[in-house]
Parts: structure tokens; C-alpha cells; sequence
């Protein structure tokens, strides 16, 4: 029985004291719905398999004494099929223990389910647009971008289990200023020049500068020779040679970021293109909108949004004095297109940030609301923070700028793929996090994902132990998986739905890693303690006498039965490990 199963028997029973009187003055309407009910493993396993509070939290609406209603609650739920006892403890906390039949039977579920168990539709009818990693196209993606990556594909696949249709949407920023740096530093470097100060610099910066003067003199092109602007300080001017490296070397940054992303294993369904905005006129359609409405005012020579009027801590100029648009008034009509645009417009869209753009949220909050949406509700940002990677106990330096910046490409090339998405995705977003290279590459336990992929690993080779030995799943009888290792792997197998509808709800991926290594736990631990197949008893071992040597031989020998029931259980956490993995983008191998 499941922890929501369970859930559902004790509203039942509550439903049933309140019928018959037994449950003081608790009105109908006061009963709780199941999925409000707190039902968790006591920190004491001794306490029971399951335990909850729900008595103390209804007491003083019934108005009687918590232990009171307990009692009464204790008393309905020990005749529930499946429960094997329950006590009171303390001012009204309820233990609960199951018979072993029905702890057993989430093994059935999950191998009924297969990679699928967990999977809900409790986000069903939700479109969700979700904005990840949208790196400038000015360079390589950096390590923040690169656990945006891995954070923005697992949180999407995780909404997608809890039934929502998502959208993954790549934002590319080819529109301002950024660009016109960007151009300017492959000028620069083309002709072997120093940089300009606000440019961008590093080996990459030379590489594409090549590779521009390659591509155009095989369109019979010298972009060298083609007229170039500079002002008396020396500065690059828009010029038709600047363009030249401008059109032809964003397209080249655009391919190797798609390249970069399909190699980390993350599909967008959308590039969408920030100039797309201003040649469509989206730009001056959003804005008119907001002008027909009076949020927008002129001073100073410029446009103004009165986002103060919803909530923001200043008014924001969206046009400059000078002509050119802010860069608010691209986010202005980007929302807008997320919201209406033909194909799959959202209900929710959902930006991932970095830490530098916390002040971001009050001026995006104001254009979801001038446009009659909900913050935080219509629109989501999530911040996330910095990223430190560490080798031989030292801090990698990075600096796009400064031209050694740590890249998605070297940390695929010093760990792979599923060690740098799962140590990304494995913390908080919401917290910095140091990734230790040395310990990632390393195939011990305290590397986490080799620690989990391990235990789906063994589980498969106890599968193929199994069947050299004849063990069958057709002779399982589940109720003797009874032993506190048992009860220990079942009761983390029940954990898994209630922990991917949390992860999908709260935009929570390191709560799916977390699990996994808690399941591996008590499956390594299992493993260790029971066997499937049996083992023939060591001569110290045969010197056991008495109850000692009767449970050692139930452990080390089991019946077929008892063995084939341990089958299942093996294989039922094969299953959520590989679902849990494939949640997160990483793989789930058979040997290792």
C-alpha cells in the first residue's frame, strides 16, 4: 500500500467517525481531502511503516483532546484491509504498520507500470512554456548555462510525467548590443588587433573570425577588404564589414550551441530568435497595446511603461531618447508571443535565469500583470545560482570575457554526460554548488550518480544470476518479502509517486536524485543482506547454532518462493531507477 493508498483509507475512516458520531463536532465539510493528508515514514522505523499527525491537525475542530481522536481514528483504521496494527503515540501522532502482503504490493504496481510508475496526469490540460540555458550567441555556453541545461531539460521532463504539455523553448538574444561587441572583437581579431575593451576575447573569438573569412572567400567574398568604420578613437563603426562577420558568424555560434545541446542530450522544441520580434513589428504591436490601455507615458525624449502601476519599484523606459529600444521591450512582446502565438500557446510560462538577473523579477512580474495575467502564477522566473567547478581542490577560474571560461564541452569532456547532468541537476537550483571533477570522473560510492547506476547495474546482474539459476517471478509469493531490509525497499519503492509529484509542482529536479540515492541506499544495503539466489552456507557460518543459523539460511537460502519474491523486489527497483535516471536525462546500464 502506497502512502496515498493509505491516505485514501484514513479520509475514508474519518468520513466514517464523523457518519457515525465518533469524531466529537468535526463537520462534513471539515474532512479532509486525501492529497492533504501527511502520511511519512516514522524517523523511528520501530514506530511502524507509515505515520500521521492528521488527528492533531483536525482536533480542535472536532473539539476534543488530539490523543481522543486518535484513538477513535486508531480504533476504524485496524480493521482496513491491509493494515496490520496501529497505535497512539505521544499527543496524537497515529503508527501504522501493514501486513506484508499489502507493503508488498507496490512491487505488482511498479512492474505493471514499468518506467512509467509515478507517471500522473495531475498537471493534464496545462500548457507550460519552459525558457532554459538562452545564452547570447556571442560564445560557447558557459558552466551556468550548462546547469541550466541540465536543471531546464529534467524539470521538463518531470512536468511532462506529471501530465503537462510542455514547451522547451531556447531564447537566442540576436537583437542589440551584445551583437554589435560581439561583430566588432571578430573584426578586431581578423586583422590582429587588440580587442575592444567591452569585447569579447579567447581562442573561440579567433576561431570564428577564420572561419568567417574561410566561409566568404568561398562565396568569393574578401571580407577583409570590404569598407570598415572607425571613429578618431579607434572604435568600430557599423560598417558592411562588420555585417559580414556579424551575419555570417551568429549563424556559426547558433549551430555549435544546437550542437552543444543535442550532444548534452537536451531536445528544444522551439529556437526562437529575440530580431524575430522586431522585424515581425511584435515589438511595436506590444507596446501600441499597452499605449491604448495608458501604461505607457512619454518623458524626456523617451517611451516609458508605468510598471509601477503594477507592482514594480520604478517606471521603465522601453524606447531610449535616442530611438532605440530597451531591452524590456523585446520581454514585452516575447510574453506576449509566449502567451498568444498559434502553435501552443501557454498558460504558464516559466523563465529560468541567472543569478544576475534577480532584479529582473519585479519589471517581468509588471508585464504579466499590465496584460491582465497573474504573477507568479501566468508567469514564473526561477533564479538560479552560481556554479563552481573544482579540480585537485582548487576553483576553476571562468570568464567569458577574460577568455577562460569553463564550457559545456570541457566538463563533457572530463566527465561525460551523465555525470555532469546528474551533478547539476542533483542541487538545488536555488543554492551555489561546486562541482568536484576529480570525485565525478572517480567509480566509488561517494559519487552519486555512480552510486545510483551502480545499484540499477547489480540489479541487472542479479536478474541474470537469477535466471541461470532457474528463479522464477511466476513463483513469488510476495507477503514473505517480510524482513526489515524488505521492509526498507518497499516502503522507499510507495515513496516515488507522491516525490515526482512534489518535484513537478515545486520545479524541484534535485528531489528525483535525491530519491534515487535514497533507493540505492536501501537497495545496496538489501543486496548485501538477502539474497535471491541462494548461496551455500560458509563453514563459520555453519557453526551458528539455533535461531542464528535458522535466520541466516532464510537469508542466504531462500525458498523458491521467498527467492522469487525477492526477484520482484529487485526488479521493481530496476524499474524506478531507470525511470528516475530517464527523468534526468542520464542512462541506466546493465553492467558496469
Amino acid at each position: 500500500m502506497s502512502p496515498e493508498a493509505l491516505a485514501e483509507v484514513i479520509a475514508q475512516t474519518i468520513t466514517e467517525l464523523v457518519e457515525s458520531g465518533k469524531a466529537g463536532s468535526l463537520a462534513q465539510e471539515a474532512i479532509p481531502e486525501a492529497a492533504s493528508i501527511n502520511v511519512a515514514r516514522p524517523k523511528d522505523r520501530s514506530h511502524g511503516d507509515w505515520a500521521t499527525n492528521v488527528a492533531m491537525q483536525l482536533a480542535r475542530k472536532a473539539g476534543v483532546q488530539p490523543r481522543q481522536l486518535a484513538n477513535a481514528l486508531a480504533e476504524g483504521l485496524q480493521s482496513a484491509q491491509g493494515i496490520s496494527s496501529v497505535e497512539v503515540a505521544g499527543p496524537g501522532f497515529i503508527n501504522i504498520v501493514l501486513d506484508s502482503a499489502s507493503a508488498a504490493a507496490v512491487v505488482d504496481t511498479v512492474l505493471e507500470q514499468g518506467d512509467a510508475f509515478g507517471h500522473n496526469d495531475h498537471l493534464g490540460g496545462h500548457t507550460l512554456n519552459l525558457e532554459f540555458v538562452s545564452a547570447n550567441p556571442t560564445g560557447p555556453i558557459h558552466i551556468g548555462g550548462t546547469r541550466w541545461a541540465a536543471v531546464g531539460d529534467s524539470m521538463a521532463r518531470i512536468l511532462q510525467a506529471n501530465g503537462a504539455e510542455v514547451v522547451r523553448e531556447y531564447y537566442f538574444n540576436d537583437h542589440g548590443e551584445q551583437i554589435d561587441r560581439f561583430a566588432k572583437s571578430l573584426v578586431a581579431a581578423a586583422h590582429h588587433e587588440q580587442v575592444p575593451a567591452d569585447g569579447y576575447k579567447g581562442a573561440y573569438i579567433d576561431e570564428i573570425a577564420a572561419r568567417v573569412i574561410d566561409e566568404a572567400k568561398a562565396d568569393g567574398v574578401d571580407a577583409l577588404a570590404l569598407p570598415r568604420v572607425r571613429d578618431e578613437q579607434g572604435d568600430e563603426g557599423a560598417s558592411e564589414q562588420r555585417e559580414e562577420f556579424r551575419k555570417r558568424a551568429v549563424p556559426m555560434m547558433f549551430a555549435e550551441i544546437q550542437d552543444s545541446m543535442k550532444e548534452f542530450r537536451v531536445d528544444f522544441d522551439v529556437w526562437f530568435h529575440e530580431n524575430s520580434l522586431y522585424e515581425s513589428g511584435e515589438v511595436e504591436r506590444a507596446i501600441n497595446e499597452l499605449r491604448e490601455q495608458g501604461d505607457i507615458f512619454e518623458k524626456d525624449g523617451a517611451t516609458w511603461f508605468a510598471s509601477t502601476k503594477y507592482g514594480d519599484d520604478k517606471d521603465r523606459v522601453i524606447i531610449k531618447s535616442d530611438g532605440h529600444a530597451a531591452y524590456i521591450a523585446g520581454d514585452i512582446a516575447y510574453y506576449l508571443n509566449k502567451r498568444r502565438r498559434a502553435d501552443h500557446p501557454c498558460d504558464v510560462a516559466i523563465y529560468m535565469l541567472g543569478a544576475d538577473h534577480h532584479g529582473y523579477i519585479g519589471r517581468m512580474m509588471a508585464v504579466c500583470a499590465a496584460f491582465g495575467d497573474t504573477p507568479e502564477v501566468n508567469m514564473q522566473i526561477l533564479i538560479g545560482q552560481m556554479v563552481n567547478v573544482m579540480k585537485d581542490g582548487k576553483a576553476v577560474r571562468m570568464s567569458k570575457r577574460a577568455g577562460n571560461v569553463v564550457t559545456i564541452d570541457d566538463l563533457l569532456e572530463a566527465i561525460g554526460v551523465d555525470a555532469s547532468r546528474y551533478s547539476l541537476a542533483r542541487t538545488d537550483y536555488h543554492q551555489s554548488v561546486d562541482i568536484d571533477l576529480n570525485l565525478l570522473a572517480s567509480h566509488t560510492n561517494e559519487n552519486p550518480v555512480y552510486y545510483v547506476q551502480y545499484a540499477h547495474a547489480r540489479s541487472c546482474n542479479v536478474d541474470r544470476n537469477a535466471e541461470q539459476a532457474g528463479i522464477r517471478i511466476a513463483d513469488a509469493d510476495l507477503s514473505l518479502l517480510d524482513t526489515p531490509a524488505d521492509g526498507e525497499v518497499l516502503a522507499a519503492l510507495a515513496l516515488y509517486p507522491n516525490v515526482l509529484q512534489m518535484a513537478g509542482d515545486h520545479r524541484a529536479p534535485h528531489r528525483i536524485a535525491h530519491y534515487l540515492e535514497d533507493l540505492a541506499s536501501a537497495y545496496h544495503k538489501w543486496y548485501n543482506a538477502e539474497r535471491v539466489v541462494p548461496m551455500e552456507l560458509t563453514d563459520p557460518e555453519s557453526r551458528l547454532k539455533g535461531e542464528e543459523r535458522d535466520a541466516l539460511s532464510v537469508a542466504k537460502n531462500p525458498e523458491t518462493p521467498r527467492a522469487a519474491a525477492r526477484l520482484k523486489l529487485n526488479d521493481a527497483v530496476q524499474h524506478v531507477i531507470a525511470g528516475g535516471l530517464k527523468l534526468l536525462g542520464v542512462s541506466a546500464p546493465d553492467k558496469m
